[in-house]
């Protein structure tokens, strides 16, 4: 059976409130596609740091400005969007945490974790003027029982309670 693109596509408001409800959307996506706990986890963190930094270093929190978050599930990955409606920004202008002089310092985590924890991550320009996230986690091969914290509809309970 071919699997079309699905979009999902929704405009936030540039409040704390937000963050949960990207993440939310995000997370049946992911789960509705078969991700795992795990890769369920790392969707989720990546959703909720990329809107975090939309809302306070994209638009700098300003009520009047929106985030735009938009998913598509294809044949083989998930691929999110988050869009800002700032002036946007360089990846290669973000500080590395992991560097001696940055250790103690809270900027350039988020980017961090969502590169870790996704297969694909960019930043570019948005149609927008703002920063646009894109990010992407392949979707897991089905049938396979990998090891991805993924249970499956077949999956047998290793203990009873």
């Amino acid at each position: 059976m071919a699997l079309t693109t699905k979009h999902l596509e929704m405009t936030l408001e540039t409040q704390v409130e937000s963050v949960n409800l990207a993440e939310e959307m995000c997370l049946r996506v992911a789960e509705a596609a078969g991700f795992g706990e795990d890769d369920c986890y790392r969707i989720g963190m990546s959703v909720r740091e990329g809107v975090i930094n939309a809302f306070h270093y994209g638009n700098e929190e300003r009520p009047e400005k929106k985030i735009h978050l938009a998913v598509d599930l294809t044949a083989d990955k998930m691929i999110i969007h988050v869009l800002d409606e700032g002036i946007g920004f360089k990846l290669s202008d973000v500080p590395d945490p992991l560097a001696e002089e940055n250790l103690l310092s809270t900027s350039g985590r988020g980017i961090f974790l969502m590169r870790a924890f996704m297969d694909e991550f960019d930043v570019v320009p948005g149609k927008t003027g703002g920063a646009e996230i894109v990010m992407s986690k392949k979707l897991p091969a089905t049938g396979s029982g990998s090891p991805n914290g993924r249970g499956g509809q077949n999956a047998t309970p290793q203990q009873e309670a």
